[in-house]
């Protein structure tokens, strides 16, 4: 039998994207930096649950990383991002001291989605364990949210309003 599961979270959410992508392999003391200082702005997030950050994915392409963040609001992001107490802003500025010594060795890209209230859905079949969204907020039969996407977004659009 296929496992079918979904998200538990009714409400707004913002999705955050953030990546880095080497474009200069023979120069790590341009790029490395950039990713190593993901890890720990990403420790500091999951041990501050009033912070608004639900949990994060990553990726890794052929170029670099590429981190899924999933957030209670696009607010709570823009927060953390300048807060001048977190480790954010001094990475950040940090970045781009480096970026002036060794020009063109990493680009670092992102992208935020404000997502409302019954605007996401989510299926995992035969995920053993949560991951993506679900990993963030909690996993929840999918038969109770629908057995289709589209009941799936229904339902939550309903419980939102």
């Amino acid at each position: 039998m296929v496992h079918l599961t979904t998200h538990d979270h009714d409400g707004d959410l913002a999705v955050f994207l953030i990546g880095a992508r080497i474009n200069k392999l023979w120069r790590p003391d341009g790029w490395w930096p950039a990713l190593a200082a993901m890890g720990p702005m990403l420790r500091e997030l999951y041990q501050d649950p009033g912070s608004g950050f639900l949990g994060a994915t990553t990726l890794i392409g052929a170029r670099g990383p590429t981190v899924v963040q999933y957030w209670r609001s696009v607010e709570d992001v823009y927060r953390y991002a300048n807060a001048d107490e977190r480790k954010h802003r001094p990475a950040w500025v940090e970045f781009y001291r480096r970026a002036k010594r060794v020009p063109g060795a990493v680009g670092v890209w992102h992208e935020t989605f404000s997502v409302p209230a019954g605007g996401h859905e989510t299926l995992y079949v035969g995920v053993p364990g949560a991951m993506g969204l679900a990993a963030a907020t909690g996993v929840v039969p999918a038969s109770s949210r629908g057995r289709t996407a589209r009941e799936r977004l229904r339902h939550r659009s309903e419980r939102s309003g």
